[in-house]
């Protein structure tokens, strides 16, 4: 399967809790459009420090990560962040690798909007067709 990339936009769940306080206006919402990398072989949203740091998203922790190859590397996780892709959303936390140039969607946030690659296409689209499927078990 060869590269595929998707536009997704990044919000900061705490700046949309704000408005709903009354506490900012919508238009100071920290957000972000970007092209992602898909990657279904990683687990989450991947950032680096400078969308954290135009998002004003916090640290939660510290950790490891086990990159390609098996290579480990110092990373942090923000708190929650908003992803939009076209009419779906979700919310995931996002590791950050300082000097990554690539901004990865993986495998998580992909199941939380409902949505796959498709293989022939090499494209984004909804697991279930255009509209999007909510499973309550």
């Amino acid at each position: 399967m060869g590269e595929v990339r998707t536009e997704v936009t990044l919000v900061n769940l705490r700046d949309m809790a704000k408005t709903s306080d009354g506490l900012i206006p919508v238009d100071e919402v920290r957000q972000i459009t970007l092209n992602a990398l898909v990657d279904t072989g990683a687990w989450t949203l991947v950032i680096n420090e400078e969308i954290r740091q135009k998002l004003g998203l916090n640290v939660k922790r510290t950790s490891e990560a086990t990159l390609a190859g098996g290579i480990k590397a110092p990373c942090q996780t923000t708190e929650f962040v908003m992803i939009r892709w076209k009419d779906r959303e979700t919310v995931c936390e996002a590791v950050v690798l300082p000097n990554e140039s690539e901004i990865l969607l993986g495998a998580y946030p992909l199941e939380g909007m409902d949505l796959m690659v498709h293989p022939q296409k090499q494209e984004v689209i909804g697991a279930h067709g255009d509209t999007v499927r909510i499973v309550i078990k």
